[in-house]
């Protein structure tokens, strides 16, 4: 099977590592790709965000089956336009892809389907906003209805804070066109998990739940960012939860859309907030989480392709869920300074092992290190590209063990200004009696 993957992030490193070590993968290609993905695909140059270039280097590749990681090129129907050209693609349509790309589409939909989430209200106006953020109940939650690269989430615990929240969406305009809608949501208190799942149609196969860290600084300290580092599995997500998830969220979701005639296809992502009530959806994403993806393929034993190319097929119904390592996983990301600000790109990097990309093997799987941001220089030395540059992600029996072997490896890497969290996983390591 020939495959293309787009996106050039840690999450498309980790599709692309986990495709490619498929018995079933003859040829796998990714657009635009980074210096760590091209030491396990083929990169093509072309624009992704031009739906008729991707259907041509389809034909020039004779690709069978098209892996969309990133959620705009979901939300603008790239996957609509290559369906349409009889091209099989792990991605939801335009139309269920609203899931994510408006927050006010995702908390109507939910209503109509009784799915648990937070109360919220939707404001279009700046006066009716500022107005509303005066007399709201404190802490609040402001978010831009739009995609806004996981950052525009604004946790508010004082009314100085939450009028600044405001301000950031309508006046400032911080984050955009995705801000010219707002959300404001009531504080859900608990603890948060990520639940994957495959989806197609109505029918539904779990993954592992996942736990990522979003604020900058240890503690939760610190403003949002993409993701800090994430592990598997959550012990706050046992076998009854994760029943009841899928009964109270996941196929209320995946029989709802059907209903509305707009069914998913992909890869579903259920971010949770684990409340003395039950579970309750803080958001949906449509496609796997950057960096929750990268513990969790380097967590899954089975081979990822076949259960891809079912749900791009309409063939997911009876698959087996995939199976696990019986142990943990996690991933430390490993940022430039001043990131989620501005950062400086071109730094030269250190100490970066090679990633194997052949069969897979207990020792080769124990630490990967996964770009998320960087390039090569003219004399092919790695450089730093983006604000989150690697992912390094460790196996272990325990998290204890995958934190160790993590943090081990990262504290070798450096460029000027690397920085990172401290305290990933530092909920599990509690439940396990390990100190930081």
């Amino acid at each position: 099977m020939r495959v293309l993957v787009i996106g050039g992030g840690g999450r498309e490193h980790a599709l692309c590592w986990k495709i490619g070590r498929s018995p079933l993968c003859d040829w796998i290609g990714c657009a635009p790709g980074n210096a760590g993905i091209a030491d396990v695909a083929a990169l093509l140059d072309f624009d992704t965000a031009d739906h008729r270039a991707v259907v041509a280097a389809c034909r020039e590749h004779s690709v069978d089956l098209v892996v969309v990681g990133p959620e705009a090129p979901l939300v603008a129907g790239l996957p609509d336009a290559l369906r349409a050209e009889g091209i099989a693609v792990f991605g939801p349509d335009a139309a269920p892809a609203q899931l994510e790309g408006s927050k006010a589409f995702a908390k109507d939909f939910m209503a109509r389907y009784g799915i648990p989430t937070a109360e919220c209200a939707v404001f279009e106006d700046d006066s009716d906003l500022r107005a509303y953020l005066e007399t709201c109940e404190l802490p609040t939650v402001v978010k831009a209805d739009g995609l806004a690269g996981g950052k525009g989430v604004l946790i508010c615990m004082t009314r100085d804070e939450a009028r600044a929240a405001g301000r950031a969406m309508t006046s400032e305009r911080r984050f955009g066109d995705a801000g010219a809608r707002v959300v404001v949501e009531e504080f859900m208190e608990g603890e948060e998990a990520t639940v994957f799942a495959l989806v197609d149609g109505g029918d539904v196969v779990v993954l592992q739940a996942s736990q990522d860290h979003k604020r900058r600084f240890d503690g939760d300290q610190g403003p949002n960012t993409g993701g800090m580092g994430a592990y598997t599995p959550v012990p706050a997500v046992d076998a009854e939860l994760m029943e009841i998830v899928m009964r109270d969220v996941l196929l209320p979701t995946a029989r709802g859309l059907v209903a509305e005639g707009i069914p998913y296809r992909g890869l579903l992502y259920a971010g949770l907030m684990i409340t003395d009530v039950g579970p309750r959806v803080v958001e949906y994403n449509c496609r796997f989480g950057d960096p929750e993806c990268q513990p969790i393929l380097l967590a899954m034993e089975s081979d990822l392709l076949p259960l891809l190319d079912a749900t791009a097929r309409g063939q997911l119904g009876g698959t087996a869920p995939p199976k696990f390592h019986e142990g943990a996983a996690l991933c430390v990301v490993l940022v430039s300074g001043g990131y989620p600000g501005d950062y400086p790109k071109g730094l030269p990097i250190d100490g970066v092992p090679p990633i194997s990309s052949g069969s897979p093997s207990a020792a080769a799987d124990e630490v990967v290190v996964f770009h998320s941001g960087t390039s090569r220089g003219p004399d092919g030395s790695l450089l730093t590209a983006g604000g989150r540059v690697l992912g390094v992600t460790a196996r272990g029996r325990t998290v204890a063990e995958a934190r160790d072997r993590a943090y081990g490896l990262a504290d070798t890497i450096y460029w000027e200004g690397v920085g990172c969290r401290r305290d990933i996983a530092f909920r599990a390591l509690d439940k396990e009696g390990e100190a930081l």
